[in-house]
């Protein structure tokens, strides 16, 4: 045979090898449109027949082909792994030349698992495949709002108004600055906020500035490019900015963040790109910035401490968070809230608190708010033996009272010269006292007074009303009502 002949005869045998040993084959012109395929490919990929797959582009067939590299390139992929179903194939895809050499197409065969040796390799490829895509999820779930503004516990007109102006602020882009004492909540409504807002899919990344040094505080937020320091990792490394690329960076104690530092914070948030430690470009970023604080930024900014620039920016949607001796009416919703997270994180059946026990903790103060509610809460349930939490639960775990209840004193009813006093006025008396001790309880908390003497808050502001003339209720220094 001359070479010709030889040629012809080697195409024929090596096809009818394929047809053997391969679980399919087929081919694509240079436009990468099918222009054969074999029985078993057609059953592997489930071809019905209805039509014929030849002069259909091949990405219709297989929407995942990658045929067009070795079209493009007119170089073999002589190994490679792709899904298909529950399978890994093992394919090979072969460029096809004419006599002259020149391109002509394209031929793909598909191993499968013929090739028993590869069999180790596809089922380790399927095992680190599977473990990637969990780790996806999971990082996936980390970076997720934690919280929904539901969970913000509390019916009081201060808390109401809170969730009301956190609501419109998840319906905008702009930055928002929330500010309150330690413990008030005020990551919660972060990601509250984040979780209402159409970044939800997106990532939410937190960092705490007060918890990071001041040396280490710019790589951690806008990342270092490879070699940047001593110790930087040689193939660099991403900043928390642009880790919540397409979602909400979530800087929290935004206060104590350094000067040095406040002025690239400022350029993501006019400009939406960072400049990573070391390097000598700038990177886009596409991110929402949350910031909250228990600091009184107005005053740094005043002894410049603050940039007064940053914090114009920051403070476009504020928020502020109330205190909890600030709505103390809040305190058997907190307790039940908590309580019941407790019991299904504990299991068991939720404790309780009296209304002895609530009104043992509305004499407290909270300096640690709701943060440190939930704590006492943790230590009561943890040393009770009964199902409900009295007063004497509380009494070991929080210093003593600053205010003394005083009984209400009847009146007599006797008046000036022996006469009997008329019994309307007597109620009228004894109703004034019984409102002002319990103003007196509660530190003048009109919804908690309300409460414990057992009347809706519309009659109490009646009975008040009706006071004319009398004592003003006791109130602490600076609360409002």
């Amino acid at each position: 045979m001359n070479e010709q002949d030889v040629r012809r005869q080697a195409a024929k045998s090596l096809s009818a090898l394929f047809d053997t040993l391969y679980e399919g084959a087929f081919a694509v012109d240079l436009s990468g449109r099918v222009t054969w395929m074999n029985h078993k490919f057609k059953a592997l990929i489930g071809w019905n027949g209805a039509e014929p797959v030849e002069g259909q582009p091949i990405e219709e067939v297989l929407p995942k082909s990658r045929m067009h590299r070795v079209l493009e390139t007119g170089q073999a992929d002589l190994l490679d792994l792709v899904p298909l179903g529950r399978h890994q194939l093992t394919v090979s895809r072969l460029p096809l030349h004419d006599d002259s050499g020149t391109l002509a197409g394209a031929m793909g065969v598909i191993l499968y698992d013929r090739l028993h040796s590869l069999k180790p390799l596809v089922d380790r490829f399927q095992t680190l495949q599977e473990d990637l895509e969990r780790a996806r999820q999971d990082l996936a779930r980390s970076r997720a709002a934690k919280y929904s503004l539901a969970t913000f516990v509390g019916g009081a007109e201060g808390v109401r108004a809170l969730k009301r102006r956190a609501r419109q602020a998840a319906d905008r882009e702009a930055p928002v600055l929330i500010t309150g004492e330690t413990g008030v909540g005020k990551e919660l409504l972060a990601h509250g906020i984040h979780a209402a807002s159409g970044r939800a899919a997106k990532p939410m990344v937190r960092i705490n500035v007060s918890a990071i040094p001041e040396g280490l505080l710019e790589g951690e937020l806008f990342g270092a490019a490879p070699g940047a320091y001593t110790g930087a990792d040689r193939k660099g490394r991403e900043g928390k900015v642009k880790l919540a690329d397409g979602g909400t960076l979530f800087l929290d104690e935004i206060g104590d963040m350094p000067l040095a530092l406040q002025t690239k914070l400022l350029r993501v948030l006019q400009e939406q790109e960072i400049e990573p430690l070391g390097a000598n470009r700038v990177i886009p970023v596409n991110v929402r910035v949350i910031s909250a604080t228990s600091r009184d930024l107005p005053a740094m900014v005043a002894d410049g401490s603050f940039r007064a620039d940053l914090f114009y920016r920051l403070n476009v949607l504020p928020l502020h968070a109330p205190a909890l001796r600030d709505r103390l009416e809040d305190l058997p919703l907190l307790c039940d809230a908590l309580l019941e997270g407790m019991a299904e994180r504990d299991g068991g059946v939720p404790r309780s608190v009296t209304e002895e026990g609530l009104c043992r903790l509305a004499d407290h103060d909270w300096p640690g708010n709701v943060r440190e509610l939930r704590n006492v809460l943790e230590q009561a349930v943890a040393a009770a033996e009964d199902d409900h939490l009295g007063p004497e639960m509380f009494d070991a775990l929080l210093p003593p009272p600053k205010r003394k209840r005083s009984a209400p004193v009847p009146p007599s009813a006797v008046g000036e010269e022996g006469r009997i006093r008329p019994l309307r006025d007597l109620l009228a008396e004894t109703e004034a006292a019984a409102i002002r001790a319990a103003l007196e309880a509660t530190g003048g908390n009109r919804g908690q007074a309300a409460k414990a003497l057992g009347i809706s808050r519309s009659q109490f502001y009646e009975k008040l009303a009706s006071m004319e003339g009398a004592e003003p209720p006791v109130r602490k220094a600076g609360q409002t009502q």
